[in-house]
Parts: structure tokens; C-alpha cells; sequence
């Protein structure tokens, strides 16, 4: 195995150009900056397949492609046979996940998984899981082009997951939570709009999952060494920093609040303003306090026994709230609301932290809607931890990152970014398995690569990559499997 830092000199030397003359002209140096680069797979072809993929879709005039539709179906198709135009064995599990995976030297070592989701939202772009699953493919096929594909020291698996975004069925993550063995058997009954269960729905497609083949389809910790992905940023750090690719730190936890704030029905012009028990004035006092305990958590939490220094200054880098719907009722311009309530997602790298923000919220919460005389409902909904990346993979995934950016443009880089998420990806699933599979050096053996996006939009048909972008991504991941020849 090569490590970083011997690869790194590797990389330096392999882009230091002859200088035997001083009329070297601009076209050779920028040959001998690109020989060896695998453009035409890394950057053409994945750029085509990516616009190939993007056109699978179940809808006219948009990109949509759920959950075992027949645009999915189509879609594992196309990649099954990308996977195997790279050299790889390929097979399509029990939920409908597609793999391709090459043994190396010695098909009994732990397995290095990469992978992504080629499911889509309603009007998706086509970079979102897509890129992932295309990269890994693409640095593998250039392995299987110059003869080094076998000479990998552990056997490396590139899964397409069928589902991440949960649109068809409302549960995210069924075909990496399926891999990782965290996906519960009630998830087979769950029924989408049509009264389609996900068990009927992999039968319509000749796939007879069971009770017994869905524990199957847990991977053995034992077997896995790692598991890494490359993802669209879906926000705008990366652009506004000016650098095509960044390091994963961590991925966010959250929990999903509904609030339900109850007062007294009543005239809009009868009721003086002094007599009045507000809902909707209450709700808006409650949003407002949100926005400033997220903006300034060392304002609102003390130091103590749960919530110590490094915990505050944790929620100051990483803490996010949103209030993404609210209703009332009865909802008249001339009433008085009797009823409001309002979500609030709130999500941080510091899992500690979160509760102590959640804890403080909801004290808060209660003692102004006590003041106001109105009474307050704080349901959670929704709990997931945050998942922190492995430090040994942070640091591969940045020297590889650096590397292939030195590659492209023959020039010593800035340093690559290390950001965390704040969208949940299949990499959360994976992590209960490499946990369990990982060496006392590791809680989570899993790492992940950002790419940078136009704007930072995500989940729309403007989601855009640059061509470059995509070349970078691919020779990270080609880097990357580089030091384990």
C-alpha cells in the first residue's frame, strides 16, 4: 500500500514537464499536462453518462425516477452494464441495489465499498447520486485500462443504492439501511400513494424479497473495510471559497420538531389587544427565538456538566434551524386563530449539543407561551445522531483530493477544504455497519467527498456541475484507489 505522503511525491513528480527548451510551446506543455489525466473517461465519458443517466426518467419534461419505477429499472440497467464495461462482477441484490465489485489481490480482505443513490426527487437535477455512482465506475475503468484493476490489495464493491430520498414511500434509505442491516422487516409493508407496498413493488419487478433474504442482505462487518462517497455539496461553501472539491468532516444530526401552540378563538375587530390569547403572535415570538438561539447558541446555553466549551463553540460552527411549514386554524383573515403549528428542523455536528440547544429551546418555548397564556405542544418526530467521519480517511480522501487538482492544473494547491453536512446521505446508513466493523482506532470508518455546485442548488433541473468538476471528482476517486495498489 502507498502512502499518502509517498504518493503525494509521486504526483509532484509526474507533473514537474521537460524544460530542455524555452520554446517549449503552450500546446506540448498542456499535452504533457493531460497525459495521463484520463479525460476521455473521467471527464467525457462521465460527463455523458451523467447527461445519459439524467434522461431515465418515469416523467416528460422533468426528471423523476423513484423507488423500483420503470425508469429505475432502467437506470440499474444502464449502470449494471457501465459496472461491467469497467471489469467488474456484477449482480442486483434482493432490494434492488445494484453492485459491481472487483476481488484484487486477495478476495478474502476486508472490502473498500463506494457508493451513492440513483434515485431522484420530483424535478431533479441529474448530478445528485448520479455523480457518485459514475465516478467510481469511471476511475475503476481507467484501473481496468492500464492494467492495474487486479493489483488492488483488497476487493472494491461500488454500490448504486435504489433509494435514498424516500419519495415513493416516505422512508429514506432503503437500499443502503437494507446493506447495513438497520432496516426494520415493517419497512416491506410500508404502501406508497397507490396502495403499493415495497415488498409488491420489488415482486412487480421479478425481485421476491422475504423476511429471511432481507437479513441477508446485511453485509458482515467483518468483511468491510470502509466505506466512502462522492456527493454534490448541495450548498454554496465550496463555490464561494473557489475550490472544485472538498472533505467531508461529519455529517449533521437532526431531529424534527412539531410545535402546536393553542389560544382562544375570537373577532378580529371585537377582542382588544390587551384580552387577546394570540397563537399566531405566540408562534411568531417562538420562530424568532429559534432564529437567535442558532444564530448565537453561547448566548442561550450555559457551561456546565452537559454543555461545556467545546460543545458551544461546536453549535456555533455547525448549528442550523428552519421552520419549513406552519398552518393555522381556522385560518379566515377576520378570525382570531384558535390553533397554529409549525415544524422546526434542527440539525448539528455535536450531538450533546443539539439536546442541550433543544433542551433550552423548549424551556424558553414554554415560558413565553405562559406569558402570552397560551399553551404549547413539543412533539419530536424525528431523531437521527451525527455521523463523524473516520480521521484516517479525512486524511486520504485530502491528499488524493490534492493530488489529482495538482494532476490537472500542474500546480501545487491550497489546501482542500474540510466542511460538514448538513444533508443526510446513504453514508449515515453505512456507518452503523463500518461502526461495527471498524478497529478501536475508529468509530466510523466511512469518508465522503463534496463537489462543488453551481449556486449550491440541489433538488432542481438547474443543478449544475462543471465538466472540470466532474473530471476533478473522478481522479480523486482514481487517486484514491491508487494508494491501494
Amino acid at each position: 500500500m502507498i502512502t499518502p505522503l509517498r504518493f503525494l511525491q509521486l504526483c509532484v513528480f509526474s507533473i514537474v514537464l521537460p524544460t530542455t527548451s524555452s520554446t517549449t510551446s503552450s500546446a506540448s506543455m498542456l499535452s504533457g499536462r493531460e497525459d495521463g489525466l484520463h479525460a476521455e473517461i473521467l471527464r467525457d465519458e462521465a460527463v455523458a453518462r451523467l447527461n445519459q443517466l439524467g434522461k431515465v426518467s418515469d416523467a416528460d419534461g422533468y426528471l423523476e425516477r423513484t423507488f423500483m419505477s420503470p425508469a429505475s429499472v432502467r437506470a440499474a440497467s444502464l449502470i449494471r452494464a457501465w459496472m461491467e464495461d469497467a471489469g467488474l462482477t456484477t449482480w442486483v441484490d434482493y432490494m434492488g441495489n445494484v453492485h459491481g465489485r472487483v476481488e484484487g489481490l486477495n478476495a478474502s480482505a476486508e472490502a473498500l465499498l463506494i457508493g451513492s443513490h440513483l434515485d431522484t426527487v420530483v424535478d431533479a437535477g441529474i448530478f445528485d447520486g448520479s455523480l457518485g455512482i459514475i465516478s467510481a465506475i469511471s476511475a475503476l475503468k481507467v484501473l481496468k485500462s492500464n492494467g492495474t484493476l487486479t493489483n488492488l490489495i483488497r476487493p472494491v464493491e461500488v454500490i448504486a443504492f435504489s433509494d435514498e430520498e424516500g419519495v415513493r414511500f416516505q422512508s429514506t434509505f432503503l437500499g443502503s439501511a437494507a446493506v447495513a442491516g438497520i432496516l426494520p422487516v415493517s419497512a416491506l409493508q410500508i404502501s406508497d400513494k397507490s396502495g403499493v407496498n415495497v415488498q409488491d413493488a420489488l415482486k412487480e419487478n421479478s425481485i421476491a424479497i422475504t423476511e429471511e433474504n432481507l437479513f441477508q442482505l446485511k453485509y458482515d462487518p467483518q468483511s468491510v473495510w470502509g466505506y466512502i462517497e462522492v456527493h454534490i455539496e448541495q450548498g454554496p461553501v465550496l463555490e464561494w471559497v473557489g475550490f472544485p472539491l472538498g472533505v467531508v468532516k461529519g455529517i449533521a444530526g437532526q431531529t424534527r420538531l412539531k410545535i402546536t401552540v393553542r389560544g382562544t378563538q375570537g373577532h378580529a375587530g371585537t377582542v382588544p389587544m390587551s384580552l387577546r390569547q394570540d397563537p399566531m403572535a405566540a408562534s411568531a415570538e417562538l420562530i424568532v427565538l429559534l432564529e437567535s438561539l442558532c444564530k448565537n447558541p453561547k448566548d442561550f446555553l450555559s457551561y456546565d456538566g452537559h454543555c461545556n466549551d467545546s460543545t458551544v463553540e461546536s453549535l456555533s460552527n455547525s448549528l442550523v434551524c428552519t421552520v419549513g411549514e406552519i398552518s393555522t386554524w381556522p385560518s379566515a383573515s377576520n378570525v382570531i386563530p384558535g390553533q397554529v403549528t409549525f415544524t422546526v428542523d434542527l440539525r448539528a455536528m455535536d450531538d450533546m449539543g443539539r439536546e442541550a440547544a433543544l433542551y433550552e429551546l423548549s424551556n424558553r418555548m414554554y415560558e413565553i407561551c405562559e406569558r402570552r397564556s397560551v399553551s404549547c405542544i413539543i412533539e419530536r418526530k424525528h431523531d437521527a445522531n451525527a455521523v463523524i467521519s473516520d480521521s484516517e480517511l479525512i486524511s486520504e480522501l485530502k491528499f488524493a483530493a490534492n493530488a489529482a487538482l495538482m494532476r490537472i492544473t500542474g500546480e501545487i494547491q491550497d489546501e482542500v477544504p474540510v466542511l460538514m453536512s448538513g444533508a443526510g446521505h446513504d453514508a449515515m446508513a453505512m456507518s452503523h455497519l463500518t461502526k461495527a466493523s471498524s478497529s478501536y482506532l475508529h468509530e466510523n470508518f466511512v469518508g465522503m467527498l463534496f463537489v462543488r455546485c453551481r449556486g449550491g442548488v440541489s433538488h432542481s433541473p438547474a443543478e449544475h456541475v462543471l465538466d472540470d468538476d466532474v473530471w476533478a471528482a473522478g481522479l480523486s476517486i482514481l487517486a484514491f484507489l491508487e494508494m491501494h495498489l
